[in-house]
């Protein structure tokens, strides 16, 4: 199924410079994407196709067709989605705590891929989900889903540049002493386990800034940024302070307060890859994790 990645209309700063100039320096088209485009798809001038050594003029209108190298193998199934927000480019999705986010060997079906997949077929859109910050099962929060290969690998990069900024909001055990703190502690697998992590000299690194919001009854609300994105890194992070969050038992958090780790992705914040406008969501608190706020801290979280 063939896709457009990019459609624009060069301008004065693009007349002169090659196709392949402009896509790779101005629009970040990879290497790999672009010989996927020439051999895999189409890039077309002004309908007509056009070589990526030949030089632009202003008013020529770029077009920019990929192939996909194969079929999306998720099967769709209808489930409500909370979408914040959806363009050609990309969605943000407020994923519920409870629901995975791809398929794996034990969860097969039932996933956020399946839904999203089922609601563009709906459409008559034919894509492949990737999803751009993955979020554990139990975790909510805010979600972004790429729509095409080049937003992809466009998000990849803003995460490279640390410019994807992700805030989450959780309720940790104990009393976090430090207003505010950074940990910088790396993680790797924990011996003898492919699930658990844990902070160790080998690891990868790991860096997590944090906020207190509250404290009361032997608890604290906390906001976190993640300058990385490992997997469980902020549940491993606080668990490694003696603060491992409410309801998480796998890393030493008791489920007595609530069911899940009470972590959620808070609050996403970027500049588009297309319109270079600087874009921001926020997504309220589930109403767990709101209801276990007010009963510690006398508040709404």
């Amino acid at each position: 199924m063939q896709e457009e990645l990019l459609r624009f209309i060069a301008d004065e700063e693009d007349a002169g410079h090659t196709v392949r100039d402009v896509l790779q320096k101005r629009y970040g088209v990879s290497r790999r994407l672009l010989i996927r485009a020439k051999f895999k798809g189409l890039i077309t001038r002004n309908g007509q196709l056009v070589f990526v050594n030949e030089k632009l003029q202003t008013g020529d209108e770029i077009a920019v067709m990929v192939t996909e190298d194969a079929e999306e193998t998720v099967p769709p199934e209808d489930m409500p989605l909370s979408i914040r927000y959806e363009d050609e480019d990309l969605m943000i999705i407020a994923k519920p705590a409870g629901l995975v986010v791809h398929p794996t060997g034990n969860h097969a079906s039932g996933t956020l891929a399946n839904g999203v997949i089922a609601y563009w077929q709906k459409r008559g859109e034919h894509r492949r989900f990737r999803a751009v910050n993955r979020l554990d099962k139990d975790t909510s929060g805010l979600l972004i889903v790429a729509k095409n290969q080049w937003a992809h690998e466009q998000f990849s990069r803003l995460q490279q540049e640390r410019s994807l900024h992700r805030i989450y909001q959780a309720i940790a055990e104990g009393v976090v002493e430090a207003d505010s703190g950074t940990i910088n502690a790396p993680i790797g697998l924990a011996e003898d386990s492919f699930i658990t992590r844990q902070v160790r000299a080998d690891g990868q690194t790991a860096i997590t800034h944090y906020r207190v919001l509250a404290r009361g009854q032997g608890m604290s609300h906390l906001e976190l940024k993640l300058d990385t994105g490992r997997t469980h890194q902020i549940r491993v992070h606080m668990s490694s302070l003696g603060h491992p969050l409410a309801g998480d038992d796998l890393y030493g958090g008791s489920r007595e307060q609530i069911g899940r780790q009470a972590l959620h992705a808070y609050q996403l914040s970027f500049v588009h890859p297309r319109s270079g406008v600087p874009m921001v969501w926020t997504e309220p608190l589930p109403q767990d994790m709101s209801e276990l706020a007010e009963k510690l801290f006398g508040k709404q979280g």
